[in-house]
């Protein structure tokens, strides 16, 4: 159940997916919550746990840095407080969503992204070409004191131009997944996001 406090966070969310099919919003996490998790974040790096990201699906993953740099860790129920906090936001946002959308969200995935200095994401769609199951994504930053000059934006490739989103801390980004170019510009210091994605029951291809 959605929270009025939770609501009145995620509402401009919803306006601005009915509108323009993309949503940027600021302090959607508390400083508490994006500390914590940039702190878990680390964490799961310094003791190995994250792995160097792939492109493609199933047989046809490959590590490939020339097309992106990040290192992730896939979010699980129970791991952490704090990732227990984010995935329940996430969930009020499912099913407000369904319920002022009608997008028929029925899950969502999502990891960590630690990317080095200097790491990149070229430009892509989250859908994959075989799988129609990924709807939305969302993009949550935990980096403090973020400064333009430090680069690591989020450049969206929207109809009338490129729009470049800073990774501050607490902010979130929200689009629709198939409709939405993308890329992460390298950073001259480290990067840390939890990317996500909300998706139907899908038939499996397209």
């Amino acid at each position: 159940m959605t929270t009025p406090a939770e609501s009145s966070l995620l509402e401009p969310i919803i306006d601005d997916l009915a509108s323009q099919g993309w949503s940027h919003q600021r302090l959607v996490l508390s400083a508490e919550l994006t500390a914590a998790l940039a702190a878990e974040c680390r964490a799961r790096a310094a003791a190995g746990s994250l792995a160097a990201a792939s492109v493609g699906r199933g047989e046809g993953q490959q590590v490939r840095e020339g097309i992106r740099g990040d290192r992730i860790h896939w979010l699980e129920p129970g791991q952490s407080a704090a990732s227990d906090a984010y995935l329940a936001l996430m969930d009020a946002l499912r099913q407000q969503l369904n319920r002022e959308l009608y997008l028929g969200l029925e899950d969502f995935e999502c990891h960590f992204a630690l990317y080095p200095p200097g790491a990149f994401y070229q430009k892509h769609l989250d859908r994959f070409r075989d799988n129609d199951r990924r709807a939305v994504s969302v993009v949550a930053y935990l980096n403090a004191d973020w400064q333009p000059e430090q680069g690591g934006a989020l450049r969206l490739h929207l109809a009338d131009g490129e729009h470049d989103v800073q990774p501050e801390g607490g902010s979130l980004v929200v689009f629709l997944s198939a409709e939405l170019p993308h890329e992460v510009l390298p950073a001259s210091r480290e990067r840390l996001s939890l990317a996500g994605w909300f998706r139907r029951r899908g038939s499996g291809s397209i």
